[in-house]
């Protein structure tokens, strides 16, 4: 959370060091009281525990489920939420249907629809799937059928199945192109639900998105299907509602700890991550050997995260230039996402093993990726909001723009490609990794699509929470209605 703007009595130095917006919610979710009783809450688990006994009984006689039934109930558990009370389900549906395409052979705009969902189901857990799977659905000249054009489910199936793009996979930039052409033609056309989800994905792709903002649209959206689900449908509600208690307690114990951290000012972070070490090193002896563990590998990343702000301080003390190249080295690992993916593991269970510590920890292609998009996408939102902090080291925005003296909106234009560039590293690399490394890549993943929330268009939600206010009530404080 941003740090609190000083008095205007503080000492003016420090008054330029800390310009930034208090936090809008200020002592609230300190003092909220979550809505769910405890027998309430009881009562929904065992309700919940269930209803996942009946979704599990979707999955049965899979051999006889067509590609098209297994990618749509995927699908559909996902954009529900629930997808991950059935990791085991998914994966070996999806490792069946791996070598199988959907069987009509035709190219009709519903086998379309399909083929990009199976694409980019498989892509997102894994699962290499080749781009050539789009080309039966062109004529001679390499075009899409022209009554794709005005099919949106097909469309928007395709569009967001192409941001699992790699790097060398220049054939799904045009498919992009082609898609989003369309789309935005039909967007003032289409009715609700399709109407809000093809806006959803041409601010954000799906492969892209927050799965618990996309959950909180989808569940709305989903009662409105004719042929929906009552048993999916019901467990999505209760468990927005169980896992938003369990939030609720979390953000309670943040706004408590933040009203310590709120004072904290750049200059002092290296003495404060120093302290924070003492502190975890005073607690180890009550702790049991796995969290000891986890512990070290953090204390290392702390040390490290340290080592890069104060490179960047003597940066800034010395009025300093960095090239592009030299900035990113440095800035991409300040910003403390790397820093995060050992934190992050530090809070999950199976996921947390020894080798998913020790491949974190070297930074890999995967947190390297992650942390540089969060550069971009946040130094492209400093350059238009401008600075809040007159001693802050120049950004990529503007290194670039000095070293090779072109215009900044040219250069944001250059770094967005960046950005794009580096998220299809991200999906080869997700493509390349050890099966049992995956998990915890893909907490690398879903933080990293938080960023396109926050710095969503230009804005710097990070450094302005007002600009994230509706999203966070949303969330956190409008109920659904269970039933």
């Amino acid at each position: 959370m941003a740090a609190s703007k000083p008095a205007a009595t503080a000492d003016p130095g420090k008054q330029e060091m800390g310009a930034f917006e208090p936090c809008v919610w200020g002592d609230f979710f300190v003092t909220y009281n979550p809505p769910l009783s405890q027998s309430l809450e009881r009562s929904m688990r065992e309700r919940a525990e269930q209803l996942k006994d009946q979704v599990r009984g979707l999955f049965e006689d899979g051999e006889d489920r067509s590609v098209a039934d297994v990618v749509t109930l995927v699908e559909t558990l996902e954009r529900l939420g629930i997808d991950y009370h059935f990791r085991g389900e998914i994966g070996t549906a999806l490792r069946r249907i791996l070598n199988e395409e959907p069987e009509h052979g035709t190219t009709s705009p519903h086998d379309l629809h399909v083929a990009a969902l199976r694409f980019r189901l498989l892509r997102q857990h894994g699962f290499w799937v080749s781009a050539d799977i789009f080309d039966k659905f062109k004529d001679e000249t390499g075009n899409f059928s022209p009554s794709l054009r005005n099919d949106p489910v097909s469309l928007l199936s395709l569009y967001n199945a192409a941001h699992m793009a790699t790097p060398s996979e220049d054939t799904l930039n045009d498919v992009i192109v082609f898609s989003r052409y369309h789309l935005e033609v039909l967007r003032n056309k289409l009715r609700p639900p399709m109407a809000e989800q093809v806006s959803r994905a041409l601010d954000i792709p799906l492969p892209r998105t927050v799965g618990r903002l996309e959950t909180m649209n989808y569940i709305r959206e989903y009662e409105q299907v004719e042929l929906n689900s009552g048993p999916l449908l019901e467990l999505s509600k209760l468990d927005f509602e169980l896992v938003r208690s369990l939030h609720l307690k979390e953000l309670k114990a943040l706004s408590l700890w933040d009203r310590s951290a709120a004072s904290i000012l750049p200059e002092y972070l290296h003495t404060f991550y120093i302290k924070l070490l003492d502190n975890i090193k005073e607690f180890e002896d009550t702790l049991g050997p796995h969290e000891k563990y986890r512990l070290s590998y953090a204390e290392e990343a702390i040390k490290s995260l340290s080592e890069y702000y104060l490179h960047e301080a003597k940066w800034s003390n010395e009025k300093y230039a960095p090239s592009s190249k030299e900035h990113l080295e440095v800035s991409h690992m300040s910003l403390g996402f790397p820093t995060l993916a050992i934190v992050m593991l530090m809070g999950v269970d199976n996921t947390a093993t020894k080798k998913a510590f020790d491949w974190a920890v070297n930074v890999p292609n995967i947190v390297r990726a992650s942390g540089q998009i969060t550069r971009f996408l946040n130094d492209i939102a400093s350059y238009k909001m401008g600075k809040t902090n007159n001693k802050d080291v120049a950004n990529s925005v503007e290194c670039y723009m000095k070293e090779h003296l072109v215009a900044g909106e040219e250069v944001v234009a250059v770094i967005s490609a960046l950005a794009e560039d580096t998220w299809r590293m991200m999906n080869q690399a997700c493509m390349e990794i050890e099966p049992a490394l995956l998990p915890a890549a893909q907490l690398v993943v879903n933080l990293t699509k938080m960023l396109e929330v926050i710095y969503l268009g230009g804005r710097d939600g990070y450094t302005f929470g007002g600009d994230l206010k509706s999203l966070i009530t949303g969330l956190f404080l409008k109920p659904i209605v269970v039933g």
